[in-house]
């Protein structure tokens, strides 16, 4: 004769469980800071990519358009690990602004000061 263990209601401790881990989730998250959640939301945007277009004006006109924008990075000190005043990234150089990645658009490294006018957002096509 073999012995089963028995619950009396599993689907209610599998409920619990979930709840349990969901609460110990946002429990962890309310710990971190501000930066450390940002540097969270990066790493799953890094893992899950995206195809992100980059704006840079001056004063009201568009001067430059960086398309296929997988991330944007802030550049760190390499001695001191504090965030310098300009952010970077990878992506195609829209020359000629139509959106599209021809040809003749390579893939380049761009820098920007924390103080320029920039627009980020995904591409919505």
């Amino acid at each position: 004769m073999t012995l089963k263990p028995s619950f009396p209601n599993a689907s209610m401790l599998n409920a619990s469980i979930r709840i349990a881990c969901f609460v110990f989730c946002g429990l962890v998250l309310l710990g971190c800071t501000q930066e450390q959640q940002n540097k969270l939301g990066r790493e799953i945007q890094n893992w899950t990519g995206t195809d992100g277009v980059l704006e840079v004006y001056a004063g009201d006109k568009l001067v430059r358009r960086f398309i296929k924008v997988d991330k944007i990075s802030t550049a760190l000190g390499t001695d001191d690990s504090k965030a310098r005043d300009y952010r970077y990234g990878y992506g195609h150089l829209d020359e000629n602004l139509n959106m599209l990645v021809d040809p003749n658009e390579k893939k380049v490294y761009f820098e920007f000061s924390s103080y320029s006018t920039i627009v980020f957002f995904e591409n919505p096509q």
